[in-house]
C-alpha cells in the first residue's frame, strides 16, 4: 500500500519530516474532509504566557515544531539567578525584558519564525486581543494569573461563533513534579474546577514552632516568626538583604542544634522565608514538551489530544520525577458549582457565630476560593465592599457583626467578587455547621 501524497505546504527542507505528519490524514480524522494545506495556517497565531524557565522551553519547542507566528507575554526582567535554567538568556541580558530577549534569540536560531514580545501583564489586554489567536499556552508561575485567563477565555465563547473557543494548554512545575492539561472552554473541566488541587500550603501551628520543632523548616520559621519579632535586629525584615537572611540562618541553626535537627542551610533559609520552590530544568523540559505535543496535536489533528471531547477521555497529565519517572493521565470532571463554568451555587460550611470579618478571612485559605480581597453581597443587600473607599467605609461596621446579626440564615446565597478576577462572581450557598 503506497503512502498518501504529501502536499507541498512547506517549501523549506527544514519541515520535510514534520510535513509527513501534519499534511497527511491520520487515523483520527475523516480523510475526505481533511485538508493538509490548511494545517500550516492552523499552526500560526499562537499565544504564550511566560518566558521564564517553562516559557523558554515552550517557546523553543513551538518554533521547532513549525509554529510560525508566536506572541509571548511576560512582564519580568532577567535576573542573574535565572541563568542556571532559562537557557535563552546570557549574562549580558541581565536587567532586560525576558519576552524581548527570548523572542530575539529564538528568531535568530529558527529562521522564518516571527515572535512578537509584550512586556506587560496578561491582564492588560481585553477579549478582542485574545480572539486573534488559535491556541493559548500558559507557562505561568501564578495561580491568580491562570484563573484570570481561564475566566477570560470562557467568557469569550460565543455559541454562534465556533472560532471564539480558544483551547488553553496549561503547564506548571514544582521541583521534580509537574502537570500539563488541556482546557476547552465551556466544554469540560476548567482551571477553577481544579482549583482545590492547588490548595494553599498549610501553615505550621505556632505551638509546634515554639515548643516541638521536628523539621529544619520549623527552625527557620521559628527564627522568622518568633525570634525576629522578639529581638527585632533590624527595623524591618528585607527578604532580599543577605545580612537579614544570615541573621535568620544563624538563629535557625542555633534552634536546630538545640533540638538535634540537621539540614538547616543558608539556601534553605532563603527558600522558606521567601517561599521559593526549587526550579528544576529537567522538569521544565519534560512539561514544556508535553504542552507543545498537545499544541501540535490540536493544530494538526495528527492524534487525539488531552481533553478530546468524549466519555472518559483524559484531560490532565501528572508527572513526578522524585523517584524515577512516573506519569499518569486522568479526566478531571467539570463541577456544576464551578463559579466560572458551572450553573449552581457552591455549598459553603460556616459557623453562624462567625463575624463577617472571619468569613472574609476564610476565603483566603479556602481551597476552592483562594480570594485575597473579597467583597460580599447577600440577597438584596451589600455586606462589605473593598472598593471604592467610600463604600468600604460605609460597609466597614458590618465586619464586627456575626452572620446571625446580619440576617444570614442557612441556605442564604452570597455573591463574592475579587478585584483580581473582574467579571467573575463566586456564588456560595451558606450551610451552618
Amino acid at each position: 500500500m503506497s503512502s498518501p501524497e504529501i502536499l507541498p505546504v512547506s517549501e523549506s527542507r527544514r519541515w520535510k519530516y514534520l510535513d509527513n505528519v501534519r499534511t497527511r490524514p491520520g487515523a483520527f480524522v475523516d480523510p475526505d474532509e481533511f485538508d493538509g494545506s490548511t494545517v500550516v495556517d492552523n499552526m500560526n497565531k499562537i499565544k504564550i504566557f511566560g518566558a521564564g524557565g517553562l516559557g523558554c522551553e515552550i517557546l523553543k519547542n513551538l518554533a521547532l515544531s513549525g509554529f510560525k507566528d508566536i506572541s509571548v507575554i511576560d512582564m519580568d526582567t532577567i535576573d542573574i539567578s535565572n541563568l542556571n535554567r532559562q537557557f535563552l538568556f546570557r549574562h549580558a541580558d541581565v536587567g532586560k525584558f525576558k519576552a524581548e530577549v527570548a523572542a530575539k534569540f529564538v528568531e535568530r536560531r529558527v529562521k522564518g519564525v516571527k515572535i512578537t514580545p509584550y512586556n506587560c501583564k496578561i491582564q492588560d489586554f481585553d477579549e478582542d486581543f485574545y480572539l486573534q489567536f488559535q491556541i493559548v499556552v500558559c507557562g505561568l508561575d501564578s495561580i491568580e494569573a491562570r484563573r484570570w485567563i481561564n475566566a477570560t477565555l470562557i467568557n469569550m465563547v460565543n455559541p454562534e461563533n465556533p472560532d471564539s473557543m480558544k483551547p488553553l494548554i496549561d503547564g506548571g512545575t514544582e521541583g521534580f513534579k509537574g502537570q500539563a492539561r488541556v482546557i476547552l472552554p465551556t466544554m469540560g473541566s476548567c482551571i477553577e474546577c481544579q482549583l482545590d488541587m492547588h490548595a494553599p500550603r498549610a501553615a505550621v501551628p505556632l505551638c509546634t514552632l515554639a515548643s516541638i520543632p521536628r523539621q529544619p523548616e520549623h527552625c527557620i520559621e521559628w527564627a522568622h516568626v518568633i525570634a525576629w519579632d522578639k529581638e527585632k535586629p533590624f527595623p524591618q525584615l528585607d527578604k532580599d538583604d543577605p545580612e537579614h537572611i544570615t541573621w535568620l540562618y544563624q538563629k535557625a541553626l542555633e534552634r536546630a542544634k538545640e533540638f538535634n535537627i540537621s539540614g538547616v542551610t543558608y539556601s534553605l533559609t532563603q527558600g522558606v522565608v521567601k517561599n521559593i520552590i526549587p526550579a528544576i530544568a529537567a522538569t521544565n523540559s519534560v512539561i514544556a514538551a508535553a504542552c507543545c505535543n498537545e499544541a501540535l496535536k490540536i493544530a494538526s489533528s495528527c492524534a487525539p489530544f488531552l481533553g478530546t471531547p468524549g466519555d472518559g477521555e483524559p484531560n490532565y497529565m501528572m508527572y513526578s520525577g522524585n523517584d524515577s519517572i512516573y506519569t499518569y493521565t486522568f479526566k478531571h470532571e467539570q463541577k456544576e458549582d464551578c463559579p466560572v463554568c458551572g450553573m449552581t451555587a457552591r455549598v459553603l460550611k460556616v459557623n453562624p457565630k462567625w463575624t463577617l470579618e472571619e468569613l472574609i478571612e476564610s476565603f483566603a485559605t479556602l481551597p476552592e476560593a483562594q480570594l485575597k480581597k473579597p467583597s460580599i453581597r447577600a440577597e438584596g443587600k451589600t455586606l462589605y465592599m473593598q472598593l471604592p473607599p467610600s463604600l468600604e467605609e460605609q460597609t466597614r461596621p458590618n465586619l464586627s457583626k456575626t452572620l446571625e446579626e446580619l440576617g444570614l440564615t442557612a441556605g442564604t446565597e452570597i455573591a463574592v467578587t475579587d478585584p483580581a478576577f473582574l467579571g467573575v462572581v463566586f456564588n456560595f450557598s451558606l450551610r451552618f455547621a
